[in-house]
């Protein structure tokens, strides 16, 4: 089977933008944690500005999906899990603050069942200000979206390969992905992982670009999880 057709058992989907100093480190990282298993590693370049790309070191087992531009997370997150190949897709930071050696503990949870593995970060690594607002955010959310999440921004998540189906393309749409697999009948879990401190570039993403979008997201998210279908065939009778 050529390398174009052959279908791994792990994808894992690392969405960078501007990580220069970061993707070598998690490179290496990521190999170290899948060492044993049929993977590959699909690095979707946001529309990295500096050297990210060049910092990549080739492989068999290494995919690069180049954006022209900045696109956002949910836009790399989307295009990533939809070119993953594997019968699990793993999603993870490209900042080093998830940490790899996790992601064999929500593989096995996988493997026992469940359809989407979530992290939460239990002592989470970020200033007090980030850590009271994320809190805050995160329990609003879980209640108007009901996905019983208590950490939709842990990017570290591995879910089985037809969950990916049920997410739907829209800026935000990372911060959901707990509430639309959920909505679909999948069933999730969670499990705690380890966060590290930032060393190298700054956050993307800060906190004054995401309440005021995050709360017209989760409006549209609740409506579009009451219109959902939910029907069965009738069994075809029997000649």
């Amino acid at each position: 089977m050529s390398e174009a057709t052959h279908a791994p058992t792990v994808s894992v989907v690392v969405p960078v933008y501007n990580e220069e100093e970061n993707v070598p480190i998690l490179q290496v990282e990521l190999a170290s944690a899948l060492e044993g298993l049929d993977y590959e590693i699909i690095f979707v370049d946001d529309g990295s500005t500096d050297g990210t790309v060049a910092r990549i070191t080739c492989g068999p087992r290494i995919r690069i999906l180049p954006f022209r531009k900045n696109a956002g997370q949910s836009a790399a997150m989307y295009e990533g899990l939809h070119a993953a190949r594997g019968a699990t897709a793993v999603l993870i930071d490209g900042d080093l603050q998830n940490d790899p050696t996790d992601i064999p503990k929500l593989l096995a949870e996988i493997g026992a069942g469940a359809d989407l593995v979530c992290g939460y970060r239990a002592q989470r690594k970020d200033t007090t200000v980030k850590r009271l607002t994320s809190r805050i955010a995160n329990f609003v959310r879980s209640r108007f979206a009901k996905d019983g999440v208590r950490d939709t921004g842990c990017t570290l998540k591995a879910m089985r390969r037809e969950c990916v189906e049920a997410l739907v393309p829209f800026k935000g749409m990372h911060r959901f992905i707990p509430a639309l697999i959920k909505g679909a009948g999948y069933k999730l879990i969670e499990v705690p992982v380890n966060h590290r401190p930032r060393k190298f570039g700054v956050s993307k993403y800060g906190l004054g670009n995401r309440a005021v979008r995050a709360t017209v997201d989760m409006f549209g998210v609740r409506w579009l999880l009451s219109r959902q279908l939910h029907y069965k065939g009738r069994d075809s009778a029997s000649d």
